[in-house]
């Protein structure tokens, strides 16, 4: 075993014998991302005159309006003579495809915990994919100057769900750091904290292991792409042997097996939140190589004498998908710049080189594409990404996929987590038993909050998160995991509501609405354009209700104030991405435009939907 080494960037001279590679775990708003910045300021990462933006990681503008970590991103950072690589990972198992890729990279993790709520749901997921992988831990109990702050019995929890996930003894044994994040201190007690996270940074490479380099030729595991303008694709991962310089030769193994020659453009490690051109590297390092067009994430860049593959990366198989089709509605063409299968085509291919859990088939049809993926989020974020990017196309209702299996048909099976007051228990207790839910444990928190965890089939939980916060009134927290396969449950009736159809194509007319008030809530508003087919409300009644909110007043003498009406009107329901999304029938589609959302029917004319359904109805009743 050689001595993990790297070079100082610029100077070619400077050697640091140490380094920490670390992923830092935690469920969402228990301040990763805060912590990770106050590590960065306290390493001179920034000018003291610089100015700073609030969660630095976050650079995305879906994680920053969304307040989480979608990918995982890394940087270097040097304290004393340590190089410790930080990889901020997602806490949300839809994500889970970035969580088993960076694994690979790091030899510890930092567990980042809440004082108050401690070890959650999504905390679960991605420790157990590190302790699987024999990572050590560090523990840090954020927000300890929390009103409610319970560090004690939030490292009893911690320690216990250790246990629960097989942690061996000496993951079990961890130690403990206490933080406030957002001041930037650390210490190993609650009530004595240091001025700075210097306990934080002695902890992490005291106790967390050096990467492990064995002697042999050049091994490297490729688990992130990048892009840049100037020099093209840029592979991401660990050195695992070996080294790396600038016009080196290598050999490029695919994750099938396939090898071709390649020449490593240029070199990059990364520091301060850069990346940095070095003249070589040394095993041991998180490094990027360019000047490899056709490397894909799984591939490993070898030595062209003896070529070894690395193990490729291994991700869980995708549990949801939903049709991705060219927009044909009456509007289709009016907001998007990419509008055909072939723009469709092309941008899902591209997403699949780095969203290693994204699975996309082609269809029948040749402007539909069945996209699969680890959950709805996974799902919803790739839809609100392409249509920032100006993509127009329409998206179904999300289904589980089956497996078949010996002894019959399986369905994926998620773990519930609700947190509900006292008073909402029976009543969400039945809407999983609907679903198809099984309790597993329940307990009551001191101030009458009841805890509770359920076993439902994916089926059920699609489209359960709205009614869910309504039923609540707001004041639920809902989580799921998943737990694995098992078989069918039986039928779920998970539609609990109609639609309000337009009749007509035109503009909305308030005095349409005006009478049309008490057959549900609306989403559209006076002087909104609407089609014929369009879905422009939620009727009161489980059925669907064909309407015509384009119907205007006949001519007489008598004038009212178009204000007035208008103001006595209820105000429209605004659907997010999202909710569109759990909204969804089995025969409705979401229309999706840079500057729109918009639920419609698949068949949009309102005479055949009749006849499909009397077709329907006659074929149920000659089987019965």
């Amino acid at each position: 075993m050689t001595e993990p080494t790297t070079m100082e960037p610029g100077t070619g001279s400077t050697l640091y014998r140490d380094i920490r590679n670390v992923a830092i775990i935690a469920h969402v708003d228990h301040g990763k991302t805060t912590l990770v910045d106050g590590m960065l300021r306290q390493t001179k990462v920034f000018r003291s005159n610089q100015q700073l933006v609030e969660r630095v990681f976050d650079s995305n503008d879906l994680e920053r309006e969304r307040g989480i970590t979608i990918l995982a991103k890394n940087t270097g950072i040097i304290y004393g003579d340590t190089l410790i690589n930080i990889v901020d990972t997602p806490g949300h198992a839809d994500f889970g495809g970035e969580v088993e890729r960076i694994m690979n990279m790091v030899d510890g993790v930092v567990l980042l915990v809440d004082a108050v709520e401690g070890p959650m749901p999504q905390t679960r997921f991605v420790l157990r994919q590190a302790l699987e992988r024999g990572h050590q831990a560090v523990v840090v109990v954020n927000k300890i100057d929390r009103p409610a702050a319970r560090p004690d019995t939030v490292v009893n929890a911690t320690f216990d769900l250790f246990i629960d996930l097989g942690a061996s003894e000496a993951q079990a044994d961890f130690p403990v750091i206490y933080t406030r994040a957002l001041e930037g201190r650390a210490g190993t007690s609650p009530e004595t904290l240091a001025d700075d996270l210097g306990p934080l940074f002695e902890a992490i490479v005291g106790y967390l292991p050096p990467p492990i380099v064995g002697d042999g030729p050049t091994q490297l595991l490729v688990t992130t792409l990048e892009y840049s303008s100037y020099v093209g694709k840029i592979a991401v991962g660990r050195l695992h042997r070996g080294t790396l310089r600038g016009g080196q030769q290598i050999t490029h193994i695919t994750a099938k097996g396939e090898m071709s020659p390649g020449t490593v453009g240029q070199v990059f490690v990364f520091r301060n939140l850069k990346r940095e051109a070095v003249d070589q590297v040394y095993a041991g390092n998180i490094v990027a190589v360019s000047g490899i067009p056709q490397v894909g994430i799984g591939d490993t860049l070898a030595c062209p004498v003896e070529p070894r593959a690395l193990p490729p990366i291994e991700v869980e198989e995708p549990t949801v998908r939903m049709s991705f089709s060219v927009n044909d509605s009456p509007f289709a063409g009016r907001e998007g710049r990419f509008v055909t299968s072939r723009h469709l085509r092309e941008r899902l291919a591209r997403e699949l080189e780095s969203n290693v859990a994204l699975r996309v088939q082609g269809t029948e049809l040749a402007s539909e594409f069945t996209v699969s993926g680890r959950g709805e989020l996974h799902l919803a974020i790739l839809i609100e990404t392409m249509r920032r990017e100006g993509y127009e196309f329409a998206v179904s209702k999300p289904e589980v996929i089956f497996r078949e299996s010996e002894g019959g048909l399986l369905e994926p099976v998620e773990r519930v987590f609700i947190e509900v007051m006292g008073d909402f228990l029976g009543a969400v207790s039945e809407m999983l038993g609907k679903r198809r839910g099984k309790l597993q444990s329940l307990r009551y928190g001191e101030d009458g909050t009841a805890c509770a965890e359920f076993l439902v089939p994916t089926r059920g939980t699609l489209g359960f998160r709205q009614p869910f916060l309504t039923l609540t009134r707001g004041t639920g927290i809902y989580n799921n995991l998943f737990h694995g396969y098992a078989p069918v449950a039986g039928d779920i009736d998970t539609q609990e509501h109609g639609s309000l159809i337009s009749l007509e194509t035109g503009p909305v007319v308030a005095y349409a609405l005006e009478h049309l008030q008490q057959r549900g809530n609306f989403f559209v508003k006076p002087g909104d354009q609407v089609y014929g087919g369009q879905v422009v409300g939620q009727t009161n009644r489980n059925e669907d209700l064909v309407i015509n909110v384009c119907k205007t007043k006949n001519l007489t003498g008598h004038r009212a104030a178009p204000k007035a009406i208008t103001e006595a009107l209820s105000p429209p329901v605004i659907m997010s991405l999202d909710a569109s999304i759990e909204y969804l029938g089995a025969d409705e589609l979401l229309e999706v435009t840079p500057a729109a959302l918009r639920l419609r029917k698949k068949e949009l004319r309102h005479a055949s939907r009749k006849r499909e359904a009397r077709d329907a109805k006659r074929e149920s009743a000659r089987t019965l």
